[in-house]
């Protein structure tokens, strides 16, 4: 046990730094919005080039971690679908939004520091190959899911296209895309390229940490708190328990190698989902609370998960 705090202690304490940062007014608030921005904009596409461009990505390429994860996401979007609609009695559209909160996974400014915290820089091929599919599976789903049941929603066509245009646009696929291009047409860095890379990718740890944990002080609880506590609860515990069953016990994947998969499905909720509420004003509360939650808790539940999963 005293390993795994040792593991989680400096991503938290990074996290809370941030925060306090903010809270008392020693970082400007209005500079957390750049400091994630130059993370998901420049460091995270940066440090998905280099680690692409020079990992075996053919290896890294796993169906049998990539589908559980995805399935398994899927399911959590539909259970917090049918709850919000049954326990709570939100609209389609609200609940659609509810249930994107227990599903879309911060995959860049928390998963990328504790996998590399937690497992060193081999596990960073597997997990750049689930969040390289991650926007554009997820956003797509929930995007199409939310037209064809919201009662103003746009045509099927529409929705892809601006699904597709918001995917295409994200400096992340961008720096999938140029990796692997670089990586099938045998690219090799001169050495001032490859320390730029390198620098850029160290980076991406301390400043997505410390912006995340100065983002929280923007969520508030509010009156929708047991939603998005349903919500955590899907996406900390739910979503890493299916693709736990589905690795280990169905498709038999080593520990070793599918830990990589299960404890990314362990991570809280990613700022898109509020995004993705903001943007069709559904369910703004509930996946600003689904943040600050799920952030807080996964303290406590990615350590259960580096326990079950043997560190």
């Amino acid at each position: 046990m005293l390993a795994i705090l040792t593991v989680i202690a400096p991503i938290f304490a990074l996290m809370a730094l941030g925060y306090s940062a903010v809270r008392f007014r020693l970082f400007p608030a209005d500079g957390i919005k750049s400091l994630i921005a130059f993370v998901n904009n420049f460091a995270t596409p940066c440090l998905l080039f280099y680690s692409l461009l020079t990992s075996d990505f053919s290896a890294a390429f796993n169906p049998a971690i990539i589908g559980p994860f995805y399935f398994g996401a899927v399911v959590c979007f539909i259970i917090g679908i049918v709850i919000a609609m049954k326990v709570f009695g939100n609209t389609p559209g609200e609940s659609v939004s509810v249930g994107f909160s227990g599903t879309f996974t911060n995959t860049v400014l928390v998963g990328l520091p504790i996998m590399t915290r937690a497992y060193g820089a081999e596990a960073l091929p597997v997990t750049l190959s689930i969040i390289g599919l991650h926007g554009a599976i997820l956003l797509t789903v929930g995007m199409v899911t939310m037209e064809l049941m919201r009662r103003d929603g746009q045509s099927l066509g529409k929705t892809l296209l601006v699904a597709g245009k918001r995917v295409g646009s994200n400096p992340l696929i961008w720096g999938i895309a140029a990796g692997m291009i670089g990586y099938f047409s045998g690219l090799k860095l001169i050495e001032p390229a490859e320390a730029f890379f390198t620098m850029m990718a160290s980076a991406v740890v301390p400043a997505a940490l410390f912006g995340i944990g100065g983002a929280l002080n923007e969520f508030k609880l509010s009156e929708n708190w047991k939603q998005a506590l349903i919500a955590s609860v899907i996406k900390l515990i739910v979503h890493p328990a299916i693709a736990y069953a589905l690795m280990i016990w169905v498709l038999r994947v080593p520990m070793d190698i599918a830990r990589y998969g299960i404890l990314l499905a362990a991570m809280p909720a990613g700022v898109n989902v509020y995004v993705f509420a903001t943007y069709y004003n559904r369910g703004v509360s509930v996946a600003a609370n689904t943040i600050l939650i799920a952030t807080v808790a996964s303290a406590a539940t990615i350590s259960i998960w580096l326990l079950i999963l043997g560190h």
